[in-house]
């Protein structure tokens, strides 16, 4: 073989081989899920778009008895230009509680008490009730507080002891400003409904582990009716988020500020 056609066989093996790396390289792209996009999708699965309201009921058990209950109403909106939700709590029962607010709106969280009429600033991390947080009762867009990384696609137990194959998802919070420091969460690959999550402390400890239960049609999609939430340390503590009354609502931006506190009335 001549010195030119040797040339000429080397350049076509080189052209085949970077065509073969680039036709790889492209499928191996397009198999990627984007993980940004799953959690998007998982939110939008809890989420409604358009502002809303609901009721939350809480209820703590110790060794499989209940111990304590907490009624609330949520009034929620996501803001036009974070897409964050801001969201209004108010205590309906138990009595003692009736009538108190808890508000979220950006980075703060405030706590009214209309007998003292103050507000005070609050930990998203605080307890509100057994195992619930005060983060995890307000109306929230995981997507914009942490970013997502794929951890792998594994088969794993839903709330309801069944099968589901599932994308697992690695949080970092963006935000000191956050519930939680890290989360691991399981998003159904065909559904993107959330499966379950683990929640961690910034010293890597395992808060707890929650399970996203009993879908229904709620506000235009099937939504998440039941969070069971399990203490990472002692798993007879349990605490239990049910969601109900879903509605469209005209939630009034004046609600969602600190100084309107004293003077709001449930319309």
């Amino acid at each position: 073989m001549s010195r030119r056609g040797h040339r000429a066989k080397v350049f076509q093996s080189l052209r085949a081989a970077a065509a073969a790396w680039w036709l790889l390289s492209a499928i191996a792209t397009q198999a990627a899920p984007d993980a940004q996009a799953i959690l998007a999708d998982s939110d939008a699965v809890r989420n409604p778009p358009k502002p809303f309201s609901m009721t939350v009921s809480l209820l703590e058990y110790r060794n499989a008895k209940q111990t304590d209950a907490n009624t609330l109403t949520v009034y929620s909106k996501a803001d036009d230009k974070s897409g964050q939700y801001r969201t209004l709590l108010r205590f309906v029962a138990p009595e003692r509680d009736a009538g108190k607010l808890m508000l979220k709106n950006g980075n703060d969280l405030w706590f009214y008490d209309p007998s003292s009429q103050a507000s005070i600033r609050l930990s998203p991390q605080q307890r509100l009730l057994g195992q619930a947080s005060n983060g995890d009762v307000v109306t929230v867009n995981l997507a914009k507080d942490y970013k997502a990384e794929l951890l792998g696609e594994e088969d794993t137990a839903d709330g309801e002891k069944q099968t589901r194959r599932a994308y697992k998802l690695g949080l970092s919070a963006v935000s000191p400003d956050v519930t939680y420091h890290r989360v691991e969460m399981w998003v159904d690959a065909a559904t993107s409904r959330p499966i379950k999550a683990r929640f961690y402390a910034e010293s890597g400890h395992l808060l707890k582990t929650a399970y996203y239960r009993k879908y229904q049609p709620q506000l235009g999609r099937e939504r998440p009716t039941e969070v069971v939430i399990i203490d990472g340390l002692d798993p007879s503590w349990v605490t239990v988020l049910r969601y109900s009354d879903y509605a469209w609502r005209e939630v009034p931006d004046a609600w969602l500020q600190r100084d309107y506190l004293p003077r709001f009335k449930p319309g």
